[in-house]
């Protein structure tokens, strides 16, 4: 099965990757989709094309992050519509039927929030025994 196969009906699609070309193109997304891009976290780094990055509504963890991290967002020029916290927080209008694209580098605070979540789990065994 080809990447497009694979994706041209989707609801969701993941992409993980080092490549330093797009492996995912925006002509496959069908309307409504979701991606969450996880890969590919250089500046010169590229997962999506440009058609995916410009024509979709990109969400990322940090635009400070994305404009210093994404070859996604820096080489393609797109535009970030949202950063998650803002979304979580409502601060932006929900996306109805549109495509989007979460372009997620990782955040200290979500490394911080697991490892903490891994130590009161360790704490709560260790209280057991």
């Amino acid at each position: 099965m080809s990447a497009e196969e694979a994706v041209r009906n989707a609801d969701v699609i993941v992409t993980v990757t080092s490549s330093k070309t797009p492996v995912l193109k925006g002509q496959w997304l069908k309307s409504g989709s979701h991606v969450n891009a996880i890969g590919a976290c250089r500046p010169d780094w590229r997962e999506l094309d440009d058609e995916a990055m410009k024509q979709n509504l990109v969400f990322v963890d940090s635009r400070e992050g994305a404009m210093r991290e994404s070859g996604d967002v820096i080489l393609s020029g797109a535009k970030i519509y949202a950063e998650l916290g803002e979304a979580l927080a409502r601060k932006v209008p929900a996306p109805a039927n549109e495509t989007t694209i979460f372009k997620s580098l990782g955040m200290a605070v979500q490394d911080i929030a697991a490892a903490n979540l891994v130590y009161q789990r360790y704490l709560g065994l260790s209280a057991v025994n």
